[in-house]
């Protein structure tokens, strides 16, 4: 199957400390992949740098057959790209709202269709908001643009478990049906991803230790 993006022997480097070291992987079509690892792993750099949010310092990013390695982060968007970070992922002067008005959402839409919570939230400021509610906000944002290519760095945290339940169902069908591609990060496999044809990469220090599906991981002592 041919992949939706790559990263193709992807360096990124901090200053002296590299992060990711010749990393090579692919993202297919119309699938969830999970990537997995413990803090410091390369997870993150390695959404960063499909999102165009750091350089790679080698290497490059391939997406829909176009080297995209030189575009910047709003042209991405411009191209279907949604990414949600861990961190600092809501504007806290704007509304619930005007979130989903950024993606092209409305109340009614997928994004307050898969979570009926938002609603009464709509009049709020993010800034007021507990950090589970931004964490809400910032995904159905990224919902809202109806992306191609939806990265998703550590999704589920600050949710209760039957909304992350709801939303990794919600992946997984919309990437089926939509042919969507799917990137989420976590440091262990979630319960509701362990599914046949779920794409599993394991990242330690930087490289690449398991690539497959669930059950290979299951049986792979060494993954990482």
């Amino acid at each position: 199957m041919p992949a939706e993006a790559s990263l193709l022997s992807a360096r990124v480097q901090y200053g002296p400390l590299e992060a990711l070291h010749g990393v090579d992987l692919a993202f297919p079509p119309g699938r969830v992949t999970v990537l997995l690892g413990r803090n410091g792993s390369g997870r993150t750099s390695v959404l960063h740098a499909l999102a165009g949010v750091v350089p790679l310092s080698a290497g490059r990013v391939v997406w829909r057959g176009r080297d995209v390695t030189g575009l910047g982060v709003h042209r991405r968007a411009r191209l279907g790209l949604a990414l949600v970070p861990a961190e600092r992922a809501v504007f806290g002067s704007l509304t619930v709202a005007e979130h989903l008005a950024l993606g092209g959402g409305a109340p009614g839409g997928e994004a307050t269709a898969l979570f009926p919570e938002l609603s009464a939230l709509l009049p709020r400021r993010a800034g007021e908001l507990s950090g589970g509610q931004q964490q809400l906000v910032a995904v159905a944002r990224a919902l809202s643009t109806s992306p191609r290519l939806l990265l998703l760095d550590e999704p589920d945290r600050g949710l209760a478990p039957a909304m992350t339940a709801r939303l990794h169902a919600h992946l997984l069908a919309t990437a089926t049906r939509e042919g969507r591609t799917v990137l989420v990060t976590a440091q262990e496999l979630p319960r509701t991803l362990d599914r046949p044809g779920v794409v599993v990469h394991v990242l330690h220090r930087g490289e690449v230790s398991f690539s497959g599906e669930p059950a290979e991981l299951r049986t792979a002592p060494d993954a990482g």
